[in-house]
C-alpha cells in the first residue's frame, strides 16, 4: 500500500495521482481551475434500569441508525463519518443548499408523495491535517476545493426504488453565478463553459447544487459532502468492502502516476487508504479512462450497500463513538438537515428500498471537440437529457415502473396570445442522433409555423443537436404560448419545458423529426427506457469484476 503522502492531487480526490516527491505533473496543471482556463426512535416498554438506561439504549439505536444512514447516503462519495450522537447536533457543519436561483417544487404523485433528491459530493479539500496527510500535493494545501465526485441519489416518491446518476468530474457545463455565503461581497460570475468540479470552489457545495440544477432541471432537496478522512473512516468502520479484479493489478505508471492500488486477482476486502486508492484508480481499470474509474466507484458503492445491509459489523456502540469522533469533521450537509433525527429519518427511508432496486448509472457523455478541451467530456445529446427527464418524472431507471394510464400534461394557467403575436426562434437540432444535421430544417419548420398563423416565427442558424424535438420557454408567462406552438405542430405537450438557457421561446427540431411537414406520431410517446449509454449497474450484482488494463498487471 502506498504511504499516505504518496496520494497526490493530479487526478483529484478519487482520481489518479501519485507524484514523484518535489515534482509537478502536467495533470496537476490540468487539475487546477486556474490552469484550466479556458483551456426512533426511543426505547419502549418497562425494563430494569429505569429511564436513564432506556435513554442510553434509545441513543444507541439512533446512533446506529445514523451510522447506517450517513453510510447509505454518503457512500456515493466513497465514505461517511460515524456521527457521535451526543455531539452531532452541535458539531455538524452546514452550508446553504443552493447559491443559484430558486428550484422548482416537486410534483406529487397520485398519492400525494414526492421524491427525495440528494446530491452526494466528494471533496478533494486539503484544509485539515488528516486530509493533507492522505491527499499529499503540498502545494495545494488550503487551496480551492474541487468536487471530484458528484452523484445524484434519487429516492422515488413511493420509496420503492433508488436511482444514482454520476457525473464525470471533467464534464464541461455552464456554472451559474454564485455568491460566497461566507463572503457576501464575493460573487463568482457565471461561466458558460467550465469543468463541473470547479463549482465547489465558487462559494461552496451550494454552487455545485446550482450547477446540477442548471444542467438537469432536477430539484435537489439536500446535499452531503465528504472528504478524504471520511473515505478512510467509512471503510474502516464496516471492516472492509469486498472488491474484485479479473487479474493482478498495480496502478502505477513508469513515471510515477497512478493511485498505487495493488491487489491480487479475485475478491479482496479493502479498507482504509486501500479503499481510497480503489476509488481514485483510473490507470489500470478497464480502458484507463475517467469513465472506468466511475464504474469502479459504482462497484464499490454496491458492495458497501450489501455489507451495510448485512448489518453485522456496526453493533458496537463504543466503536461507533470512536469512529464518529475521528470522522465528524469530514461531513458537511445543507441547512435543511438540522439534527441527528433528520439524518436518521432519511436513512430509514433509504433503508426500506430493496438492494435489487438500487440502480447506479453514469451520465451519458461524449468527448468534447472544443479546442483546448480535448479529453474532457460533455453531456451526450439526447441520451443525457433522456436520463435527466426520467429522474425529473420519477421514472425508475431499472425498467420496473408500474404500468399506468397516460396522463395529460397540465395546461398553462396563462392563456396563449394570438398566434401572430407569439415570437419563436426555430433551431436545427437534427444532428442529435450522431448523424449530420438535415440542411435547412429550421427554415422549413419556420415556414410551417408561418403557414399556421405564427407569423413572428424566425429561423435561427444555431445548430443545437437534440435527440427529441423540444419547445423551450424562459419564464412562466410564456408557457401558454409555448404550448400553443407545440399543439399547432402536433408536438406532445410533455416536450414543452421551461429552461434557463432559453431566451423567449425556442423550438429545437430534433433528430426525431428530420423530414416531413407533420411531427411523426410514433414519437409522441415518451421513451422511458434508460439509455444503454448510462452503463447501468444494479446494487445486487455481486458478480461484477473489474477488467484490468493491459500493462498494469503483475505476477
Amino acid at each position: 500500500m502506498a504511504e499516505p503522502g504518496d496520494l497526490g492531487r493530479d487526478e483529484g480526490l478519487y482520481g489518479e495521482g501519485t507524484r514523484v516527491p518535489g515534482s509537478r505533473t502536467a495533470l496537476d496543471e490540468e487539475r487546477s481551475p486556474r490552469a484550466a482556463q479556458p483551456a426512533e426512535g426511543s426505547g419502549g416498554g418497562h425494563r430494569r434500569g429505569g429511564p436513564r438506561r432506556r435513554a442510553k439504549r434509545g441513543k444507541r439505536r439512533i446512533l446506529r441508525g445514523v451510522a447506517i444512514t450517513v453510510s447509505l447516503v454518503v457512500l456515493g462519495t466513497a465514505g461517511a463519518g460515524y456521527l457521535y450522537y451526543e455531539h452531532l447536533n452541535s458539531k455538524i457543519k452546514k452550508d446553504d443548499l443552493t447559491l443559484g436561483g430558486e428550484m422548482a417544487d416537486h410534483k406529487a404523485n397520485a398519492a400525494g408523495q414526492t421524491p427525495l433528491n440528494i446530491l452526494l459530493i466528494g471533496s478533494d479539500a486539503r484544509n485539515s491535517e488528516a486530509n493533507q496527510k492522505l491527499g499529499g500535493a503540498k502545494e495545494t494545501f488550503d487551496g480551492p476545493p474541487l468536487a471530484d465526485v458528484q452523484m445524484l441519489l434519487h429516492l422515488s416518491a413511493d420509496r420503492s426504488n433508488i436511482s444514482v446518476v454520476s457525473m464525470p468530474r471533467d464534464t464541461l457545463v455552464k456554472i451559474p453565478e454564485c455568491t460566497d455565503p461566507d463572503k457576501p461581497e464575493k460573487t463568482y460570475q457565471a461561466k458558460e463553459l467550465a469543468l463541473t468540479n470547479e463549482s465547489l470552489g465558487r462559494g461552496g457545495p451550494g454552487c455545485t447544487v446550482a450547477t446540477w440544477y442548471e444542467l438537469t432541471g432536477i430539484t435537489i432537496d439536500h446535499f452531503m459532502m465528504i472528504d478524504f478522512a471520511g473515505v478512510v473512516s467509512m471503510a474502516d468502520a464496516i471492516g472492509g468492502v469486498p472488491v474484485c479484479v479479473e487479474e493482478n493489478i498495480h496502478s502505477r505508471t513508469r513515471d510515477g502516476k497512478g493511485s498505487g492500488l495493488k491487489l491480487k486477482a479475485g475478491t479482496t476486502p479493502i479498507k482504509g487508504e486501500q479503499a481510497l486508492q480503489w476509488l481514485r484508480t483510473r490507470y489500470g481499470f478497464d480502458d484507463g479512462t475517467d469513465l472506468a474509474r466511475a464504474h469502479g466507484q459504482h462497484m464499490y458503492m454496491n458492495s458497501m450497500v450489501r455489507e451495510l445491509r448485512r448489518n453485522t459489523k456496526l453493533t458496537d456502540p463504543n466503536k461507533l463513538r470512536k469512529l464518529a469522533e475521528a470522522a465528524i469533521d469530514s461531513l458537511t450537509v445543507d441547512k435543511g438537515i438540522d439534527t441527528v433525527k433528520d439524518l436518521y429519518d432519511i436513512g430509514m427511508q433509504l433503508k426500506s428500498v430493496p438492494t435489487a432496486r438500487i440502480t447506479m448509472t453514469t451520465m451519458p457523455n461524449v468527448y468534447s471537440k472544443r479546442p483546448g478541451y480535448e479529453g474532457k467530456v460533455e453531456p451526450m445529446p439526447g441520451d443525457a437529457e433522456q436520463l435527466f427527464r426520467m429522474v425529473r418524472e420519477d421514472v425508475p431507471l431499472d425498467g420496473k415502473a408500474p404500468k399506468k394510464p397516460p396522463t395529460r400534461p397540465t395546461a398553462s394557467k396563462d392563456p396563449a396570445a394570438a398566434p401572430g403575436e407569439i415570437a419563436v426562434m426555430v433551431r436545427n437540432g437534427t444532428g442529435g442522433d450522431g448523424q449530420f444535421a438535415e440542411q435547412g430544417r429550421a427554415t422549413a419548420v419556420t415556414e410551417l409555423l408561418v403557414g399556421k398563423g405564427f407569423t413572428a416565427a424566425k429561423p435561427d442558424t444555431t445548430l443545437d443537436p437534440q435527440k427529441s424535438t423540444v419547445v423551450l420557454f424562459s419564464n412562466a408567462e410564456l408557457e401558454g404560448d409555448a404550448q400553443a406552438i407545440a399543439k399547432a405542430l402536433g408536438i406532445p405537450q410533455s416536450s414543452v419545458k421551461r429552461s434557463t438557457d432559453a431566451t423567449g421561446i425556442q423550438l429545437i427540431v430534433g433528430a426525431d423529426w428530420r423530414q416531413g411537414d407533420a411531427y411523426p406520431k410514433s414519437n409522441a410517446k415518451p421513451d422511458n427506457k434508460t439509455p444503454d449509454t448510462a452503463k447501468i449497474l444494479r446494487a445486487d450484482n455481486d458478480q461484477e469484476c473489474m477488467p484490468v488494463q493491459e500493462g498494469f498487471t503483475w505476477s
